[in-house]
């Protein structure tokens, strides 16, 4: 049971394992309404806790920003400038994703 206390909504500027200076810093933008991009960071910090890196994240929910960004689903995570997830994925696509972008996985 102790992986569901690290399954919270994030806030706005927190950093997903702070304390882990070693790890690698992503820059994570949710992209969408409050709903669902609350929704989306739950799901988010179970799916990457345990992986070795930190994500700071903010949330963005104006639709013209968004619309010059390429976004076209909500919500839609981009990470570090660019594209990284879209649409309100499931915990193991999360997780594939992020293994993947850390060279973890192929």
């Amino acid at each position: 049971m102790q992986m569901n206390e690290a399954c919270h909504t994030m806030s706005h500027g927190e950093i997903l394992n702070a304390d882990k200076t070693e790890y690698p810093l992503f820059h994570a933008v949710l992209y969408g309404d409050k709903v669902s991009t609350e929704k989306f960071s739950k799901r988010l910090s179970c799916a990457i806790k345990h992986l070795p890196l930190r994500v700071e994240f903010t949330y963005e929910y104006d639709t013209l920003k968004a619309v010059e960004k390429g976004v076209t689903k909500d919500p839609t995570l981009i990470l570090d400038g660019e594209i990284f997830l879209e649409g309100l994925v499931q915990a193991e696509a999360i997780t594939d994703a992020f293994e993947k972008k850390l060279g973890l996985k192929e």
